[in-house]
């Protein structure tokens, strides 16, 4: 069997950081999978709560900017 690389031949550094970078990704990932899962504090709920449609109805109307660029996007 024929050795291809000389003997002092060493990995380039961009290959060694690939490597060093696909087995931080790893232990990450094993980490997020070992840890039980993270109940969020009180202070981390939102201060407002999430919109939805506005009250009495409301929500998407064709006014008059909103046809006026309807009107710049005709091709």
């Amino acid at each position: 069997m024929q050795n291809r690389q000389p003997p002092d031949h060493h990995p380039s550094p961009a290959r060694r950081s690939f490597l060093r970078g696909a087995a931080t990704a790893g232990a990450a990932a094993a980490a997020v999978v070992a840890l039980p899962h993270a109940v969020p504090s009180p202070d981390a709920t939102p201060s407002e709560p999430a919109r939805g449609a506005p009250e009495g109805g409301g929500g998407y109307h064709l006014s008059a900017h909103v046809r006026q660029y309807y009107e710049t996007t005709r091709v």
